[in-house]
């Protein structure tokens, strides 16, 4: 996609006879990426008139998966990207809107819900039930178990408690996160536990730090004072940290990193956006830090951004250190066995 023309070529080649594209979610790949998958499956649906070839993918499911990929690799979509991007079906100007009322294609040539948008923003509240939220999450492509819904149900009420109005974007950022906690739950040699942090215009941040500290994977964890040997896979003990730093977040991940025994991970990119409209809306925090010259990617989402960075944080650190966890720990002296 060095010339932006990757897609334009791809149909070109469809057109001239080819019946195999190759493609990738969000146009990620070397240099200016590669053609987006997205784009030439919707174009090929949309203007069958012209190219008259289908494809066996569901494209409800492609929201779903463009957000899923984002999530894994922290590089975000812009919102003006097209199929995928949180405006490609948003309508503010006046002329817009009375075309989109009278008749929907007077401005767009695909429905929202062909790619998995909802044509709803505000959908559940904390009155809401289980039952509500179960509808609600199939609408936007996620099937679940009772043992699951039970899961994000807890942390939906939570939510509810933090927010006046629950949209589309924070149920998303909560399978998000319940998805990312099964997948791992068993290999987290870390766990945040509390998070006390202060600031001001003229005050120095300082933020305290309490971990949970498991073996997990065979993992000794250096606190930066002593070794801890953790024997069993159930062995855990709870470190504490306090730090200073230029404001909270750097407060709160010099604070992890003194429990943590990180002080060989360095903070590479920190990007933080709104899920949702609103004051009291959800940060979401996309951190990645470079371990033994490699990148580890972090996530989270909080109504407080500073939680939210440190979980994040946390969620990168737990990554490399399930990678290396094989390799022979510090002792206590600091010096490699």
């Amino acid at each position: 996609d060095d010339l932006g023309l990757a897609v334009a070529n791809s149909l070109a080649a469809v057109r001239a006879g080819a019946r195999q594209v190759e493609g990738c979610i969000n146009g990620i790949g070397e240099r200016a990426g590669n053609a987006a998958l997205e784009e030439v499956v919707m174009a090929l649906r949309v203007r069958r008139d012209l190219l008259d070839v289908t494809t066996g993918i569901d494209s409800r499911k492609i929201l779903g998966v463009s957000r899923l990929v984002r999530d894994i690799t922290g590089l975000m979509v812009q919102p003006n990207k097209a199929i995928v991007g949180k405006n490609a079906f948003a309508h503010e100007a006046g002329i817009h809107q009375h075309g989109i009322l009278n008749e929907r294609t007077t401005y767009e040539i695909m429905a929202p819900q062909d790619v998995g948008f909802t044509t709803s923003n505000l959908v559940l509240g904390k009155h809401s039930g289980r039952h509500a939220l179960r509808e609600r999450l199939v609408m936007l492509g996620y099937e679940l178990t009772d043992e699951q819904l039970a899961g994000v149900f807890a942390d939906f009420k939570v939510l509810c408690d933090k927010k006046k109005e629950i949209y589309d974007g924070d149920l998303h950022s909560l399978m998000t996160q319940s998805q990312s906690q099964s997948r791992t739950q068993k290999l987290l040699p870390f766990e945040l536990t509390e998070l006390v942090f202060s600031g001001g215009s003229e005050a120095i941040a300082e933020a305290s730090v309490s971990l949970k500290v498991y073996a997990g994977c065979g993992l000794e964890a250096d606190t930066g004072s002593d070794a801890i040997a953790l024997g069993g896979p159930d062995d855990m003990m709870e470190v504490s940290s306090t730090s200073s730093g230029d404001g909270p977040v750097n407060a709160a991940i010099e604070a992890i990193k003194s429990c943590a025994g990180a002080d060989d991970v360095v903070l590479d990119s920190y990007l933080i956006a709104a899920v949702t409209p609103g004051s009291d809306a959800q940060g979401e925090v996309h951190i990645k830090i470079r371990h033994k010259e490699q990148l580890f990617h972090g996530k989270s989402a909080h109504t407080d951004v500073v939680v939210a960075s440190a979980r994040a944080f946390v969620d990168a650190l737990n990554k490399a250190k399930v990678l290396y966890a094989d390799e022979p720990a510090a002792t206590a002296t600091g010096e490699g066995q």
